[in-house]
């Protein structure tokens, strides 16, 4: 007996319908599953498009002078004086700084080397024996390497060094006198001659004699000669 054939409607019936029902999903992020666009947004986001970006303040330059209601009596100062906002400023540093002392300038004959000093307007200066500050009759008063300036003259300098080479004995190449020179007693500091400042500074010299004949024990006695150079 031979085997059934089956009607077409059967095998329809079996199969399902060929059309309609359920589509299968679409492979994951394909754009049937996307959300429409424009749609769907964090809020969050449209409200930072709404708003605008604050601006960030300036920062101000390290050192830069915050006047405030200074401002205005800064600019006239600077115009009735006229001086430049460094040289105000130099002047104001040099009024709080160096409380107390002048300003003394001075430097050699031919005038190739100059200088400034802090100082008091009473000048304590020593008078040394030893053999070469009894030829070059070196009297001098000591100050701190941070109250001298050079304005001019360096190149103009030669220095004559002995012994123990620590002192500098700086002096003008062309008219050869020695206005300041860094001593032995004080070598981070300028030892000044009076007799090359300015006129007009000075009120009083008071002269101390120091032994330089034994100049290690005259030093090592000395109760404050060492301070001197110091800030």
């Amino acid at each position: 007996m031979g085997k059934a054939r089956r009607s077409p409607a059967a095998a329809a019936t079996r199969k399902g319908p060929q059309s309609g029902g359920k589509k299968p999903a679409g492979p994951a992020g394909s754009p049937r599953d996307r959300p429409p666009k424009g749609k769907g947004a964090p809020r969050q986001r449209a409200r930072d498009a709404e708003e605008p970006p604050e601006e960030e303040e300036e920062a101000q330059p390290a050192g830069a002078l915050a006047l405030g209601a200074q401002q205005e009596r800064w600019l006239q100062f600077l115009k009735r004086q006229r001086v430049s906002g460094e040289e105000a400023a130099k002047l104001l540093l040099d009024t709080f700084e160096y409380q107390g002392l002048v300003k003394h300038t001075g430097g050699c004959h031919c005038g190739s080397v100059r200088f400034e000093v802090w100082a008091s307007a009473d000048l304590h200066v020593f008078d040394c024996n030893c053999s070469i500050c009894l030829k070059k009759q070196n009297r001098h008063f000591i100050v701190p390497a941070s109250c001298f300036k050079l304005l001019k003259g360096a190149d103009n300098l030669a220095a004559y060094t002995f012994n123990t080479r620590c002192a500098k004995h700086t002096f003008c190449k062309t008219c050869g006198v020695q206005s300041f020179y860094t001593p032995r007693s004080n070598p981070d500091g300028y030892g000044i001659a009076p007799h090359c400042l300015d006129e007009g500074t000075v009120r009083s010299v008071t002269l101390e004699s120091i032994n330089g004949k034994e100049w290690e024990k005259a030093i090592k006695a000395h109760p404050t000669i060492k301070s001197l150079s110091k800030p």
